[in-house]
């Protein structure tokens, strides 16, 4: 039968001759230019935002003819360097596709086409924003790992240039990670001038302090040439005691006694009185005309205080005062320097509150067994109260009741309160004070937000104790009489050891002050911060029948101040009060002698002190000088004075209008502000004293310090 089927021949023929082509497949397979491409999908991974990854695929010819295949991308982060490729037959060749990384993952496709056939590859990738990487410190150099996506830190290369941390170096190099600079010199060549570097401000330069001769007509100056010499000062400079009668005056170098000329200036002017001139073999001057307030506000009320306590407190641009009165009951009141009211914060139970101390952490009262913290910012409001009754008792203490006020309460640097506590009958504290029969006392040191730091008895300082910082915040303690010590936290507790520094001052008030490691105890002695022997204030120099006030004391730069009554009597019999009259002395603080002292009240009459400040002299006043508001009977009326005296004389005596009833004072800038009354209404009195004067806000200018906070200021 083959032999029969010449059609069977013929195809056994084709097929032998390779006519289907059994080994191609039949999808793409032929003449007609088939292709395959792989992979079919491409992953670019993570990328970082910007840069451009690369990627291929393979493209093949599966028949024995060229094939041209023509390409495409959807997505526009991916793009193809060549459109088309061109493939020999049943060759391949590689296609390159594009990844433009933004900031996320991305998807898209490859076309692929030829021939009427299209193949598609899927392409994705990942673009990763990268973290902004800043070195932690010079000589560091940070950059982006990709994997595992975060900032890496290495040294910066060698010799990279950098900023010397010090003022005092130059042509910082970086070298093992640190910048190193070269040794920065800060002569001028000038011998007249002390060259030196500060870390922190580069080259500073001071003029040499050429040594100050002991002829007062003589004064050392430096010459570029010849370096110090001395040099006659201009003629007619006081070279010692002037009056309108003699004057010790430089002439020629030479100080010589001279009648006073005519028109001699012998005062300043001040805000209420011009300039005086020796006329005669007097100084004359204008009549002093009432000192006008910059304004005065009604308060709202009377102002509540303790016994020796601050009326009036400032910090920075703020006023503050304790009232009660009016609708509005007991507050907390607080004004601008301007007199604008800042607000006003009731008190509960419409108690009235006494003012202790103010800081940026708050303003600190005192009420009935506890003590209390309101904002001292612009919302005045309530902070903390603490209740002293939840201190223990000393044995013994019975129905007494704790307490604690003015002059034992201070504020260290951070706003911590540092406060005293005695017990004492309860008519006592009721008073807003302390007195006998009180049972014992403990330190308690607060934090800002009026928690407990640490707390403990405290022998010998119950009654009138006084408690100061000084500007490191060491804790000091008096009681009238002594002892003086310095109270350190306690080796192991939360209790207290106390430094003996001096065992007993006689006669001595209830008053402390420091500044310049030197403490004032009870107006009567200067003492070292930490011990040494130390020296009485001489009260027995000067006047006769001189019994000193307790309080307020000054203190700096180491002079102390310290006021008296004085009694001019000979016969052993005191003094009427209309009799007796006010002295201010200054004091050595290192030796105790008297280095001078004025009478304080006019005319010699009767009268009180309000308040007392040092007082930093203006161009017109250079030097130091202590104010002071005071009010003295005279010619049947009391009138109310703002005085300033400097080296023992009167500087300035300015009246205020009227007959004003006085609470309290504070000296804020250039300012005196005053709580006063005024027919019948409480109010808030600024009196601007120009140029002449500021307020000092170092050491102990003020009865309790600076702010009430009894801790001395470098």
């Amino acid at each position: 039968m083959l032999h029969s089927r010449p059609g069977f021949l013929l195809l056994v023929a084709f097929v032998l001759a390779g006519g289907f082509g059994c080994d191609e497949p039949s999808s793409v397979g032929g003449s007609r230019g088939d292709f395959r491409v792989e992979p079919r999908g491409l992953d670019f991974g993570r990328v970082l935002e910007g840069n451009t990854a690369r990627g291929s695929v393979t493209v093949s010819a599966t028949g024995r003819a060229d094939v041209t295949v023509s390409a495409s991308v959807k997505g526009s982060a991916f793009s193809l360097p060549a459109s088309e490729v061109s493939l020999p037959g049943a060759g391949s060749v590689s296609l390159e596709v594009l990844f433009s990384a933004g900031n996320g993952p991305v998807e898209g496709t490859l076309v692929l086409s030829a021939g009427g056939r299209t193949q598609e590859v899927s392409l994705r990738g990942e673009g990763v924003r990268p973290l902004a990487c800043v070195p932690s410190a010079q000589c560091r150099q940070s950059h982006f790992e990709l994997e595992p996506g975060v900032c890496v830190e290495s040294e910066a290369p060698e010799g990279t240039a950098c900023i010397a941390p010090s003022r005092c170096q130059e042509n910082g190099r970086c070298q093992s990670g640190v910048c190193v600079g070269s040794p920065r010199s800060c002569d001028d060549g000038n011998p007249c001038t002390r060259d030196s570097c500060s870390p922190s401000e580069g080259c500073v330069t001071a003029p040499v302090a050429c040594p100050v001769p002991s002829n007062p007509c003589l004064a050392g100056v430096c010459d570029r040439e010849r370096g110090c010499t001395e040099v006659a000062v201009q003629d007619l400079t006081v070279c010692g005691k002037v009056d309108c009668v003699t004057a010790r005056l430089c002439y020629s170098g030479t100080c010589r006694e001279v009648s006073t000329p005519e028109g001699f200036l012998c005062a300043p002017s001040t805000p209420c009185q011009g300039k005086g001139h020796c006329r005669g073999g007097t100084c004359e001057r204008p009549d002093p005309v009432e000192l006008e307030p910059a304004f005065s506000q009604d308060l709202g009320g009377e102002p509540s205080s303790e016994p020796g306590g601050p009326v009036l407190l400032s910090r920075g641009d703020a006023l503050f005062a304790s009232v009660c009165g009016g609708d509005a009951g007991c507050r907390l009141v607080s004004y601008t320097g301007e007199g604008f009211l800042r607000y006003e914060t009731p008190y509960p139970e419409e108690v009235a509150r006494a003012l202790l101390a103010v800081s940026d952490a708050g303003v600190v009262l005192h009420e009935s067994e506890s003590l209390a913290s309101y904002a001292s910012s612009a919302t005045g409001a309530f902070l903390w109260r603490l209740p002293l009754t939840r201190f223990e008792p000393p044995p013994g203490a019975g129905a007494l009741v704790p307490t604690t006020g003015a002059g034992r309460v201070a504020l260290g640097s951070e706003g911590n309160v540092v406060s005293l506590v005695s017990w004492a009958p309860p008519e006592v504290t009721d008073g807003g004070g302390v007195g006998e029969g009180d049972a014992g006392a403990a330190l308690v040191v607060l934090a800002p937000d009026g928690g407990v730091l640490r707390s403990g008895a405290v022998e010998g300082f119950t009654g009138e104790a006084r408690v100061a910082l000084d500007s490191h915040g060491g804790v000091f303690l008096f009681a009238p009489g002594g002892p003086l010590v310095r109270a350190e936290p306690e080796d192991g507790g939360m209790g207290f050891r106390t430094i003996p520094l001096l065992a007993e001052v006689p006669e001595s008030g209830a008053s402390l002050a420091v500044a310049g490691e030197r403490l004032f105890a009870g107006a009567r002695a200067f003492v070292d911060s930490d011990g040494g022997v130390p020296v009485a204030a001489d009260w027995d120099a000067g006047m006769l029948g001189v019994q000193p006030l307790a309080e307020p004391v000054l203190l700096l730069d180491d002079t102390g101040y310290a006021f008296a009554r004085t009694c001019s009597r000979t016969d052993g019999t005191a003094c009427t009060p209309e009799e007796e009259g006010l002295l201010l002395r200054a004091f050595d603080a290192r030796a105790g002698a008297v280095r001078w002292e004025t009478s304080v009240l006019p005319d010699e009459a009767p009268g009180v002190l309000h308040e007392a400040a040092l007082l930093q002299g203006g161009a017109m006043l250079p030097g130091s000088a202590v104010g002071a508001v005071t009010s003295a009977r005279l010619g049947g009326e009391t009138r109310t004075h703002v005085q300033l005296f400097s080296e023992g004389q009167r500087l300035m005596m300015c009246p205020l209008r009227g007959t004003p009833r006085v609470a309290g004072a504070v000296w804020a800038g250039s300012f005196v502000y005053i709580a006063l009354e005024r027919e019948g209404t409480w109010r808030l009195e600024a009196f601007d004293l120009g140029g002449l004067v500021t307020a000092e806000t170092r050491g102990w200018p003020q009865g309790s310090g600076v702010s009430g906070s009894r801790r001395a200021r470098p």
